[in-house]
């Protein structure tokens, strides 16, 4: 293949590399916060995770010295509430998970053979959104405002606006936020997996760390969105009254339970899978041999997150669910296993096959490994229906948790830090204070930990805040506060190694550790990414591929140049990587921060209830998306096709399925129909829980429900039409577009027309209030449905939207057909089914 590749003479390949560094450069002062590019993300992702998951861990500190010795009155029994609940909220949604989306931001590029993730603004606008969110958050315990109630939020307690105050609205309205990063994370990581790999990376060839990150994207769609439909219903609650969970007017706290689990169990694996994603990558290299059964560890990584959703029961065996259920739950508790056995056996066949180097990434692996495994048995313990009815909220269970986290989560990510940080700054961290920092953190941990097992079952509960003397838990508390500070000696030393000065390298290696995979070919000197981008024909290209870095660095791939002035990166068919399109992905920006910090100011508002505040922002988040779609998104480009070296060419401007914006619909949606499914799911947990559910309260009968989804449908129909006039012409497209919005704004009358003409009170029973609620959630798509509708007719007036450049009709429509499947559901499920059933 060699000699079929681009041939550049020195000084071609030196102002290629200008060019190529002019488009990609860093800004400096007050802009470089306007960048957009995956290093910079990645990097400011995972420092503000890192930093969130240190001030966890000193709340965690202080809880310790509380707990250290009996009656102990230290802090007092609100502050370790508040300390509590922001440590666990912080670790699951501030750290867990960012840290593993900042991770696939900054690697997949690279990793892939791309030059950038298909969106870069909206990574930025998901940071943005988590540091916003994060300190809101986080700020709250300096204001005596912290959430308190757990970081589960189990009402009643946490409805109880007396005893939770301002802290649980802070809580959900925060959170709720900051899953808009997370979810913005997924769809950046599953399009980017999908469509920007290089050439010839078929999907079976995809590095480890790829295959696991696009199960734990898909995971975070199908997880992420029950929690914001609980949120929703929970704030509801608290704000309006409304009586989801308040028992005496047809509520029931249960489905809060179901809901949070629904995404609670999942989320460990969401934490977990990625951390064997980095083990994945670290095993081979430093067993000098490509894995062992790759085919088998990615089926069983699927496998896992499959089962994953099958066990949010798991956490309910004490809540009076009947026999079979439990059963069942607990039989899926004990499936998972197998899969997550498989992973770990793959590793050691793997190292058992190589000839090992013992290294610090090695070393935290291993431990982590250990660690886990101790964990996952305490896990199939607690999911034998029996033990967990005696283990059941003491502190043996904050010893698994703490068991499967730290060790199936922590520790690899700190054997990542070692592992990349050649990758990200071109200097190895030192093997001693690497070790230190091991056996500090090792030993802590489980000194800390290990006790707690024996304090629970000797039934210290979780959550309390002290105790009294001589009843057998002093010296386990004794015990693990010790621990907790020789591994926070330990967290502590991993830091000092990171910011100290270091030495630069005698000579240039930018693979230090003679690994196999492609992002080992990143200058970290450069922010480009790939020098070029290149063919693929092995799994383990370094290793397999001769010449490959030089042939890279020559610029003797794809798009060696960028002589067009614009930031290019290659977009590929999903299952075989053949290239279709040169995509022209977003530069610095404004518009990204400035529609965070105005969305963060719609949930802040909100939760202090600023009304006027909360539509001033929603205002500008409105005017800012706008300008960010209408300047960033599908521009005409100033020729059909682009040269993108090897005598390629390739369209610049491609829609439907072809283009990354079409899967970009098409994956937020199914996110969005997973949180719509949640809040239909409730409406039928009640009708199972209540004999007359639906003849509590007249309404909304059958007539408006009925007008309402044939108007829908109709909207559904016109706005398809829409696209297809749009192909003979622009005046049947605009004819259609304004029928479309038309039809839709009266099918959202009729749809609030239901349950307001009968009088419907949300506030009377939870049937009411299920009702509306499933109108409003309907009625606001249909509103962002109207929004497209009219964007595209203003597309379509100023020549950007044409029988050619049909991307924004073409992804209107697909919003449309779930749209028309929500409005079908919703009120077929509102105004038929209370006939039917009754």
């Amino acid at each position: 293949m060699t000699e079929e590749l681009g041939n550049f003479s020195p000084q071609e390949r030196a102002a290629q590399e200008e060019r190529l560094r002019k488009v990609w450069e860093t800004p400096k002062g007050i802009r470089y916060w306007t960048s957009v590019n995956n290093s910079q993300i990645g990097l400011w992702y995972g420092v503000t995770a890192f930093a969130f998951m240190l001030f966890a861990g000193l709340l965690a500190l202080l809880m310790r010295l509380q707990l250290a010795v009996p009656e102990n009155d230290l802090i007092s029994a609100d502050l370790f509430n508040q300390a509590f609940t922001l440590h666990g909220t912080v670790m699951m949604f501030l750290f867990a998970v960012p840290i593993f989306e900042a991770i696939a931001i900054f690697l997949l590029p690279s990793m892939l053979g791309a030059r950038e993730l298909p969106f870069p603004r909206l990574s930025a606008f998901g940071f943005w959104s988590f540091l916003i969110g994060g300190i809101f958050v986080c700020g709250s315990i300096f204001f005596n405002a912290a959430p308190n109630a757990g970081w589960f939020m189990y009402p009643p307690l946490a409805t109880d606006e007396e005893y939770s105050g301002i802290g649980a609205d802070i809580w959900l309205l925060g959170l709720s936020f900051i899953e808009v990063a997370s979810i913005a994370a997924a769809v950046e990581i599953i399009v980017g997996i999908m469509k920007c790999r290089a050439p010839g990376m078929r999907i079976n060839l995809m590095p480890m760390f790829a295959w696991y990150l696009l199960i734990v994207a898909g995971m975070i769609l199908f997880a992420f969105p029950p929690l914001i439909a609980g949120d929703i219903l929970f704030e509801m609650e608290r704000m309006f009254d409304w009586p989801f969970f308040d028992a005496e007017r047809g509520g029931d706290p249960l489905l809060w339970q179901h809901l949070f689990w629904i995404f609670g169990h999942p989320e460990v694996y969401i934490i977990f899978l990625p951390a064997i994603a980095l083990m994945a990558m670290i095993v081979p290299t430093f067993s000098q041999r490509p894995i062992v059964g790759y085919s088998w560890i990615v089926l069983a990584a699927v496998g896992t997150g499959f089962l994953s959703f099958g066990l949010w029961v798991h956490h309910m065996f004490a809540t009076g669910l009947p026999q079979i259920s439990l059963a069942f739950f607990s039989a899926a508790s004990e499936a998972v296993a197998i899969p997550t056995a498989v992973q770990i056996f793959v590793f050691i066949a793997t190292m058992l096959a190589g000839r090992v180097i013992f290294s610090v990434p090695m070393l935290f692996g291993a431990g982590g490994l250990i660690i886990f495994v101790i964990g996952g048995l305490t896990g199939v313990m607690v999911a034998l229906v029996p033990f967990d009815w005696q283990a059941h909220d003491t502190y043996f269970v904050v010893a698994h948790l703490h068991y499967v986290l730290i060790g199936g989560m922590l520790f690899p990510v700190v054997a990542g830090i070692y592992y990349y940080f050649p990758f990200f700054t071109g200097k190895k961290l030192s093997d001693l204070w690497g070790k230190v920092a091991f056996w500090l953190m090792f030993s802590g941990f489980n000194i800390a930990f290990f006790p707690m097992h024996f304090s629970g079952l000797r039934g210290m509960p979780r959550r309390v805040f002290t105790y009294p003397e001589g009843i057998g838990w002093d010296w386990f508390n004794l015990l693990s506060t010790v621990g907790a500070f020789i591994f926070a000696a330990g967290v502590a030393t991993l830091v000092i190694d990171i910011l100290r000065p270091k030495p630069g390298p005698r000579e240039r290696n930018l693979n230090p550790w003679n690994s196999g995979t492609l992002e080992w070919t990143n200058d970290p000197q450069e922010s480009w990414g790939m020098r070029s981008v290149p063919i693929i024909t092995s799994r383990y290209p370094l290793w397999d591929q001769p010449d490959l870095r030089r042939n890279i660095e020559e610029g003797r791939y794809y798009l060696p140049d960028a002589k067009s002035g614009e930031r290019e990166t290659l977009v590929t068919s999903v299952l075989d990587a053949e290239p279709i399109q040169c995509l022209r992905v977003g530069g610095l920006s404004y518009v990204t921060i400035i529609a965070a910090m105005a969305l963060g100011g719609v949930f802040i508002a909100l939760t202090f209830h600023w009304w006027i505040t909360t539509i001033v922002f929603a205002i500008i988040t409105f005017i800012a998306i706008i300008v960010w779609l209408w300047t960033g998104t599908a521009p005409i480009p100033e020729a059909p096709e682009i040269d993108v070296g090897l005598g390629l060419k390739l369209p610049i401007y491609v829609s439907g399925p072809a283009s990354v914006g079409w899967w970009a619909m098409f994956i937020t949606m199914v996110g969005d129909g997973t949180a719509f499914a949640s809040l239909v799911f409730g409406y039928f947990f009640y009708w199972t829980i209540h004999e007359d559910f639906t003849a509590v309260v007249s309404g909304p009968g059958t007539f408006w429900p009925i007008v309402a989804l044939v108007l829908f449908v109709v909207a559904w129909v016109l706005t398809l039409l829409a696209r297809e006039f749009n192909n003979k012409g622009a005046i049947g497209a605009r004819m259609a577009l304004v029928a479309a919005f038309t039809v839709t704004v009266a099918a959202s009358f009729a749809g609030l027309a239901g349950p307001y003409v009968h009088g419907m009170d949300p506030t009377a029973n939870v049937y009411p209030a299920t009702v509306w609620i499933l109108a409003i959630w309907t009625v606001a798509h249909a509103a962002v449905g109207a929004i497209m509708q009219l964007y595209c007719l203003a597309r379509s007036f100023a020549g950007r939207m044409t029988a050619e450049y049909d991307q924004d009709i073409r992804n209107v429509a697909l919003y449309w057909h779930f749209m028309a499947v929500t409005a079908v559901v919703t009120f077929g499920v509102i105004g038929l089914f209370p006939m039917v059933s009754a």
